[in-house]
């Protein structure tokens, strides 16, 4: 697996490890086409939920993104992200302007933290303007909208911004938290796809 575009193009991703299901070339080409006709990652501040590889949030910062956060509850898996991550930032192309957090945890606990001394504070409180949700396909829909109400519900996602769903085409489609809409939903084979946008 590689970067498919922008500055970081070709750089390498670990392959996947067992228990991960990444987002393939087509279906991720296709995602980021769609944001950048919406002029949506000139800058973004990103935050990558059920990371994996971090195919999706590395791509974004590769095409234009400011920062990364990415937030991952395997702790091997985490730390695949975290050497991905020091090899940008001594890649050629890293401005030093740009940021990258690996973050491990549940995404369910990170829209939710417990306290302000919650280790993951300062990062769930930012605000974001893309947010990438790519779960597990047995995750349950209910559970995917809770995580999306918790985002919106807590202000974690810009009026502006964008979350971007991926689910099988075999379950039920979501329903977008209150005073946002699904903008767009595209199938690629086995996966689909999910544009929200606040109303």
């Amino acid at each position: 697996m590689h970067i498919i575009a922008g500055r970081f193009k070709g750089f390498p991703i670990p392959t996947a490890l067992k228990g991960t299901r990444p987002t393939t070339d087509r279906t991720k080409e296709a995602i980021f086409s769609h944001l950048e006709s919406e002029g949506l990652l000139s800058g973004a501040r990103v935050l990558d939920l059920f990371a994996g590889t971090g195919a999706l949030g590395f791509e974004a910062l590769s095409r234009g993104a400011q920062s990364l956060v990415a937030v991952e509850s395997s702790g091997r898996v985490a730390g695949l992200l975290s050497r991905s991550a020091a090899g940008l930032r001594h890649h050629p192309a890293w401005d030093p302007a740009m940021d990258i957090r690996v973050s491990r945890n549940r995404a369910e606990r990170f829209v939710r933290p417990l306290s302000s001394g919650h280790e993951d504070a300062g990062l769930s409180e930012a605000c974001f303007d893309l947010v990438f949700m790519d779960p597990p396909y047995d995750l349950s829909t209910e559970d995917c909208q809770s995580i999306m109400t918790g985002l919106t519900g807590r202000g974690m996602v810009d009026d502006r911004g964008m979350i971007v769903l991926e689910r099988s085409t075999r379950t039920p489609p979501p329903t977008a938290p209150e005073g946002w809409a699904i903008d767009q939903a595209r199938s690629y084979g086995e996966t689909a796809v999910y544009y929200l946008t606040a109303r």
